[in-house]
C-alpha cells in the first residue's frame, strides 16, 4: 500500500490524500476542501483505476479562467504517488 498527502496550488482544495495498492490501483482519494459535489464525485470515480490511466483523463483540465483545477492537481498527486517506493 502506497500513500501520498499533497498539496495542490492554484486551486481552491487544501490537501488530496491518495491511497493505491502494490499494483497502482488507487482504493481511495481524499480531496480537502474545493466543490463538495466535484471533488466527491471525481474521488469516487478515480477508486478501482490504474494510475497510469487516471493520469492522462485527469490531466491539463482547466477550472474557468484557471490553468489548473483540481483534477488536473490530482493528476500531480497520481504522478508523485507513482514515484514513491
Amino acid at each position: 500500500m502506497k500513500k501520498v498527502n499533497y498539496k495542490p496550488t492554484g486551486v481552491c482544495s487544501r490537501e488530496m490524500i491518495v491511497e493505491c495498492d502494490d499494483n497502482n490501483i488507487v482504493t481511495n482519494v481524499e480531496i480537502v476542501g474545493g466543490c463538495p459535489g466535484n471533488t466527491v464525485g471525481v474521488s469516487k470515480l478515480c477508486v478501482g483505476k490504474s494510475i497510469d490511466e487516471l493520469i492522462p483523463i485527469l490531466e491539463g483540465i482547466p477550472c474557468g479562467f484557471r490553468s489548473t483545477s483540481c483534477p488536473d492537481q490530482l493528476s500531480k498527486a497520481l504522478s508523485k504517488l507513482k514515484e514513491t517506493n
